[in-house]
């Protein structure tokens, strides 16, 4: 058996099978993920599916029936400790499977604390899988006290989830303030004061020394010597692309596997998708940890597998459900040297680099996002007056 093996479960491994089949690829397709579940969404695990709202057989990317209707075998709960790019096979502890053209779809895996301040006690969760979300529910009754560590997106969508169920939460984020890394001051400011007035302590500035607690935790004791009390504790403090297989293969490696601009590695059998690939783009070489970039990096690996030759153009959006609000991104805000503030029936936030507009955040303004998008992906020049003194956005479209 050769064809075109998968590794990895998640949603690039799934679009990209898909995908393959669309296109008439008759050969053999196998995915190799080290979950014991079929593929699944994630986005859901940290909101609705955490909240209750949404069972767990609705996750399911793809019917349990579709797998096999497609000839797409399935091996779950099955780790890959070896590629072999010689011989072109994988090894899985002591089977061998060959393939013909090799995609990993590995993912990312969760940062955690040090063990020696806490990091590892058995009330320390990190949100990254169907089993890390299964391990921490049972936690979140209402009176119970939850510390996030990490003001990202990923913590704070567990920190609204907690404060839904009647829990007291503080979230806890070194850096000066919430969404540093990935959003502007004036995002940060509106999700902020949504917290605030949903109950949540958000403190700023102030780093974390240790957890504390010997068989579970009871606390989270700042750098500035406050103690928080707390029952359990949530870790988002971000993820590593996990590159090792890859590396043990001799694959270069530069903040995840390193591909060219279609997506294949530095072995030409071998190709690479999702949070765990870096590629190349005009502002240099960049990671993608989005749905978006996994279904779209996937895709363009299916194609160019069979012969396609196209190059990998991103079209980044994201999205965050916190509370009522919805968040939702367009485009990479990359060296943004501009913002323009909007409001309306939501708030959308306008980023600019060199005059040109390159991401919008929109916050419960769904066509501000679908414009913004358009007129990003578009490559449509629109200054930032323009924005600021719109009556209508959709008047910029023409």
């Amino acid at each position: 058996m050769a064809g075109i093996v998968i590794v990895g479960g998640g949603q690039a491994a799934a679009s990209m099978a898909a995908k393959l089949r669309a296109l008439g690829y008759t050969g053999d397709v196998t995915i190799i993920g080290d979950e014991p579940v079929p593929p699944y969404q994630r986005p859901p695990l940290s909101k609705a599916y955490l909240l209750g709202n949404m069972p767990l057989e609705r996750l399911a990317l793809r019917a349990d029936d579709w797998w096999a209707a497609n000839n797409i075998r399935l091996m779950t709960g099955t780790r890959v400790t070896s590629i072999d790019r010689a011989a072109r096979q994988v090894r899985m502890g002591d089977e061998v499977l060959g393939y013909d053209q090799l995609a990993l779809c590995t993912g990312a895996a969760p940062r955690w604390l040090p063990e020696g301040i806490g990091g590892r006690l058995p009330s320390v969760h990190v949100v990254r899988t169907l089993a890390d979300v299964d391990a921490m529910a049972p936690e979140f009754v209402a009176g119970r006290r939850l510390v996030v560590i990490g003001g990202g997106y990923i913590g704070l969508e567990a920190a609204a989830v907690a404060r839904k169920l009647g829990l007291t939460v503080t979230v806890v984020e070194a850096a000066p303030r919430i969404l540093g890394r990935v959003a502007c001051a004036e995002t940060a400011d509106a999700i902020r004061a949504l917290h605030i007035s949903h109950g949540v302590e958000i403190i700023e500035g102030t780093g974390l020394a240790r957890l504390t607690g010997t068989d579970r935790v009871t606390g989270a004791e700042l750098a500035d010597g406050r103690l928080i009390e707390a029952d359990f504790a949530i870790v988002g403090i971000g993820v590593t692309p996990t590159s090792a297989l890859a590396e043990a293969a001799g694959l270069e490696v530069e903040n995840g596997i390193k591909v060219d601009n279609q997506c294949r590695t530095s072995d030409p059998a071998i190709w690479a998708a999702g949070d765990c690939a870096s590629f190349p783009t005009g502002n240099g070489r960049i990671r993608l940890e989005s749905v978006g970039n996994a279904i779209d990096m996937a895709e363009t690996v299916a194609e160019n597998m069979l012969g396609a030759g196209r190059a990998y153009a991103p079209k980044a959006w994201f999205w965050s459900d916190q509370f009522d609000a919805k968040l939702q991104i367009a485009g990479l805000n990359a060296g943004y040297d501009q913002v323009v503030a909007r409001g309306g029936d939501g708030q959308s936030f306008w980023y600019f680099r060199a005059g040109q507009l390159i991401a919008v955040d929109a916050l419960n303004d769904a066509r501000a996002y679908m414009i913004g998008k358009r007129l990003i992906e578009g490559g449509k020049q629109v200054s930032p007056d323009a924005i600021a003194a719109a009556a209508d956005l959709k008047a910029l479209m023409k």
